[in-house]
């Protein structure tokens, strides 16, 4: 044995034994956050709110609600009603009156909507696809990204991730708003993308 061997060898033998038992299963078997699959809401949001994500979030009954819903957070942000939303025909039977729509997005864009394929409740992510009805730029552009989910959409683990039917050419996850600490050391907000994230989730 080599001075270096024996010196890990010494090592391992100082860490108490417990500790030693659960690093040993987490190499085995890197372990999986506990998720209770009868509460796949719940988990969801209540990992949107962990500071690491740093989401908002709201509900609805029908899809019907949804510019009511939008109009509240936007107003509540001090911020007008208008909307980059995605030329999605699902949102066709909504009652957009009140905001003024369009379907491509600024650089200073204040708002853009879009719908999530899944949400993951062990860490509170957002699966997005690409599509002709669902343009990625805008929700990397706009200050405040509005994200509808269906609650029947939320699966347990990421590997409960894959998508059923028919795959887009690119598929894109999102987890809280970006952020980064290139700067003097200092968390910013929102530098590389949307400063704030507000999940919408349908019960219909």
């Amino acid at each position: 044995m080599n001075a270096r061997a024996a010196i890990l060898a010494r090592l391992a033998d100082s860490v108490p034994a417990d500790i030693k038992a659960q690093a040993d299963a987490l190499l085995a078997a890197p372990e999986r956050p506990a998720v209770d699959p009868t509460q796949l809401e719940a988990e969801f949001l209540a990992r949107l709110t962990l500071p690491s994500v740093n989401a908002s979030h709201d509900s609805i009954a029908s899809l019907a609600d949804l510019p009511a819903a939008i109009a509240r957070y936007l107003k509540a942000q001090n911020e007008a009603l208008t909307l980059c939303c995605p030329p999605d025909p699902r949102l066709d039977a909504c009652d957009w009156s009140a905001f003024t729509l369009h379907d491509s997005a600024a650089p200073d864009e204040a708002a853009t909507l879009a719908i999530a394929r899944r949400g993951i409740a062990e860490t509170g992510s957002l699966i997005f696809e690409t599509s002709p009805t669902a343009p990625m730029l805008p929700n990397f552009l706009t200050l405040h990204h509005i994200v509808l989910l269906a609650a029947q959409d939320i699966a347990a683990h990421l590997e409960d991730a894959p998508l059923p039917g028919p795959q887009s050419r690119a598929h894109y996850w999102i987890t809280g708003v970006s952020g980064t600490t290139d700067i003097e050391g200092t968390y910013v907000r929102g530098a590389h993308g949307p400063r704030f994230l507000h999940v919408i989730l349908l019960r219909d």
